[in-house]
């Protein structure tokens, strides 16, 4: 079985990660956007250093509090940013092959968005 891509490419030539179950992964579905997502992520490392330095400085209270929401708010941001691409490339193809993969995947994304909700 070969999956393919949004572009047509063929998922054989789009591998990552080791073997599960004698198999390749296809490739993560925020492939395209990784820049953009590890841009986001040094952002927000940012943001988390200068929570640590305020701390560090002992500065007010409600101003760290304020410092911790907006890093919170990006995680979620970034978080369902990648749950969006994770339903349009992974979870699509899985529901298109069927059989077993496509509940897996189901129930895998089922439990992240429960994750996403609960945090």
């Amino acid at each position: 079985m070969t999956t393919q891509r949004r572009d047509d490419a063929p998922a054989e030539n789009l591998t990552y990660g080791s073997a599960v179950d004698g198999e390749r992964q296809a490739a993560p579905g925020y492939r395209d956007t990784k820049d953009a997502h590890l841009k986001r992520l040094r952002r927000i490392e940012g943001q988390v250093r200068g929570i640590a330095r305020m701390v560090e400085e002992e500065k007010y209270c409600i101003d760290v509090l304020t410092q911790v929401s907006a890093a919170t708010k990006a995680l979620q941001a970034m978080a369902l940013g990648l749950l969006d691409e994770h339903l349009e490339h992974c979870v699509v193809d899985a529901v298109a092959a069927g059989g077993p993969e496509r509940d897996a995947k189901l129930r895998e994304a089922s439990d992240a968005i429960a994750r996403l909700v609960r945090s």
